[in-house]
């Protein structure tokens, strides 16, 4: 195959770039003659088309081409299809494919990516992906880049735009901006908004920021949107000490979102000075309120959410309350299988530790399922509106630390301090092999974990159970005290993001014991037969943690259990060989196991 050429192929798939994937059968003739039937990547087609693509990059293994013809279209075509796009807009790629088809392809990739880079070939539980109610003008969050084409310097030093105000969205790898006076994903508020500020710029002559000359006063503005109250916060990011005629802008936006059925309730300046950035509150308040609905299997929950201008707020309202009602759930799951376990205490919850927390959504939604919540942030604005959240919705066992969650992990560890479960809801960039090993090191029977990138996600599942050997992670061995690894239990897809190509993926995974339980025989001093009784590892582990102040990981009882000539049954997860070197345990360790051992009576 050579650039150039005219490749007929059918479209399979779709990449998690939303480009249609073909394989261009080998044989071709004429201009197709002496093909390899290499994959081919064609933007702007969808599985089932046939068609006609020029070849414009071959790979080794693979090539990419340009949609010349559609020979037979799939039935899932639309030519529905959204104006912007033909300008380049790229923000939904997949807005030429029936919104009906699409859950089907992103629970496809979800699969492959678990089963392809996750390794994870054993049975699990898999969800079908719930699909988007309301699959139009769902964003609650709209940035959107300022451009009037730089600057023209008049006689008298009077500076004027290029051209008219452009507002709206960039093409891949462009610095021109897109004028988009609607979007089909975002919510009607946002765009009424950025309609007002045309409007305001055009009539008061104001320039938008242009790099080159390090001149001119509007970089972007963002616009959010409370779906549940209709509160709305207009942000503009400046190059300046504020908007000229300010007045006359709020009072055109005040006016363009009531007309869109909102509310303008906040009105934010930031102003940016090479690193350095000032907000300050033009109008209104410093924040506005969502009221989520979380509905899972106990039940429908409503709580308050305050929004601030740069805190993390999930983009869709209604799927936000589905994949959180699914994060309920999970928690509710693993606080069961907890509660059987024979050490937990009469009544006791589970000890919850939020690791991405933002303003703390996820975390406060499940609070009333824990003993306690702990949530850790980096951002320090983010962790004030944790803690001012919590308290608007009345919880009152949440509390929020800053810092790296992979060092405050072991200084919490260290002070005494676990967690039965732990909530990571990382950027697409996924968590960072740190927190995951401190997570294994910690030994904390479940995690909750939030994606909203499959490839990333697989990777990092693929590092819990392999221990931290594994080719992504190849050199950086685990500290913790074995091989601390997990199992994928269930995953449940969500289409956060209709008309894109990415998806949101919850999944409950569990840490791996190298034997459940211990079967050991209780001897009665009144002469009744002897009775079979079980002790759990974790028995044993509240009892090393409890007298000698250290924890003791379930391979190492098992290690000693070995090494004591005690019965074992048989592992269900035990491999053949180690996937790592096998570090023995510290003598201290296995004396405090035997001591367990003989409290309960194992041994003599």
């Amino acid at each position: 195959m050579k650039k150039g050429m005219i490749v007929e192929l059918t479209i399979e798939d779709m990449s998690d770039m939303g480009q249609g994937i073909g394989r261009e059968e080998a044989g071709g003739t004429g201009s197709m003659a002496g093909s390899s039937g290499m994959v081919v990547f064609v933007p702007d087609t969808v599985p089932g088309d046939r068609v006609r693509a020029e070849i414009t990059k071959v790979k080794k293994s693979y090539a990419f081409g340009r949609l010349v013809e559609v020979v037979e279209a799939s039935g899932d075509r639309t030519e529905d299809v959204c104006p912007y796009a033909k300008e380049g807009c790229g923000g939904c790629p997949l807005g030429g494919i029936e919104y009906s088809a699409q859950p089907a392809l992103k629970e496809k990739q979800v699969q492959s990516k678990l089963k392809r880079l996750a390794g994870v070939d054993e049975d699990f539980a898999f969800s079908p992906i719930a699909a988007a109610r309301e699959p139009y003008c769902y964003r609650n969050k709209a940035v959107m880049p300022i451009s009037t084409g730089g600057l023209i310097t008049k006689k008298g030093g009077i500076q004027e735009p290029v051209h008219e105000p452009r507002i709206g969205f960039r093409p891949a790898r462009s610095n021109n901006v897109i004028d988009c006076e609607e979007c089909r994903i975002q919510a009607t508020t946002a765009m009424a908004a950025a309609m007002a500020t045309r409007q305001f710029m055009t009539e008061d002559n104001i320039t938008s920021y242009d790099s080159r000359w390090d001149k001119g006063l509007m970089h972007e503005m963002t616009v959010k949107t409370a779906f549940g109250t209709g509160e709305v916060m207009v942000i503009y990011d400046i190059n300046g000490k504020g908007i000229p005629n300010a007045a006359k802008l709020i009072g055109y936006l005040d006016d363009a979102v009531y007309d869109a059925g909102g509310s303008l309730e906040s009105v934010i300046l930031r102003t940016r000075k090479g690193s350095k950035t000032k907000t300050e509150t033009l109008a209104g308040k410093p924040t506005i309120t969502d009221i989520v609905e979380i509905e899972s299997g106990d039940g429908v929950r409503e709580y308050s959410f305050e929004i601030s201008a740069d805190s993390f707020y999930q983009v869709n309202h209604m799927q936000m309350q589905k994949l959180y009602g699914i994060v309920r759930d999970y928690c509710r799951r693993a606080a069961g299988e907890l509660a059987r376990d024979a050490a937990q205490s009469a009544g006791r919850k589970p000890v919850i530790w939020d690791l991405y927390c933002g303003i703390g959504t996820i975390g406060l939604s499940v609070a009333d399922l824990a003993e306690r919540v702990k949530g850790v942030e980096l951002v320090k604005e983010a962790i004030i509106d944790a803690n001012r959240n919590a308290t608007i919705n009345g919880i009152v066992n949440a509390i929020y630390e800053q810092g790296k969650a992979e060092e405050l992990i072991p200084k919490w560890v260290q002070a005494g301090e676990y967690a039965d479960i732990a909530i990571v809801d990382p950027p697409r960039a996924g968590c960072r092999p740190e927190l995951l090993e401190a997570i294994a090191a910690a030994e904390i029977p479940y995690i909750v974990y939030v994606s909203c990138d499959p490839a990333t996600l697989a990777r990092d599942i693929r590092l819990l159970k392999e221990g931290f050997a594994c080719e992504e992670n190849a050199g950086h061995v685990c500290e913790a005290d074995s091989a601390a690894v997990y199992e994928l239990v269930e995953a449940a897809p969500v289409d956060m993001f209709p008309h894109t190509s990415h998806v949101e993926t919850c999944v409950l995974l569990s840490h791996k014991s190298a034997d459940d339980f211990i079967s050991v025989k209780m001897e009665y001093a009144d002469d009744r037969k002897i009775q079979p009784d079980r002790i759990t590892y974790r028995l044993i582990q509240e009892y090393i943690e409890e007298k000698y102040g250290f924890k003791v990981h379930t391979a190492k009882i098992a290690e000693v259990k070995i090494n004591l000539g005690l019965p074992m049954y048989d592992a269900p997860n035990a491999v053949e060989e180690l996937k790592r070197p096998y570090k023995p345990a510290p003598e201290y360790k296995v004396e405090a196991i035997k001591d367990a051992l003989r409290h309960f009576k194992v041994i003599d």
